[in-house]
């Protein structure tokens, strides 16, 4: 038992199922341990994609975008994961959309009328 550490263990545990194939096919470890840290990024930027507010945001005014970076403690880079946001938005409002609201599209048509 890792105490206070096991719900963010539990995360990346969970990263490590979603992606056991892919992790488990790279035998040098340190390359495997530097692809978790990119997916748990990629995942992480997944979990904000979801949230109501970005999804209505994008829809309204196609911002916020969401980036994934990772700092390499190696060589003080960030690198850029170039995550593709639109086609990961249309893969999660699948099972999570949550901008079918009239509110939403209301406010999509007014932000449309003003800028004609």
């Amino acid at each position: 038992d890792l105490g206070l550490l096991n719900p963010w263990l539990r995360n990346i545990r969970d990263i490590y199922r979603l992606h056991r194939i892919e992790l488990d096919a790279i035998a040098n470890e340190k390359e495997r341990n530097n692809r978790l840290v990119e997916l748990n990024v990629q995942e992480q930027c997944i979990n904000v994609i979801k949230l109501a507010c970005v999804q209505e945001r994008y829809i309204v005014d196609e911002y916020p975008i969401v980036h994934g970076w990772v700092f390499d403690i190696s060589t003080g880079k960030l690198k850029d994961l170039n995550l593709d946001f639109k086609n990961i938005l249309k893969d999660i409002q699948e099972i999570y959309n949550l901008t079918d609201s009239e509110w939403v599209m209301s406010r999509k048509h007014n932000k449309n009328i003003k800028n004609a």
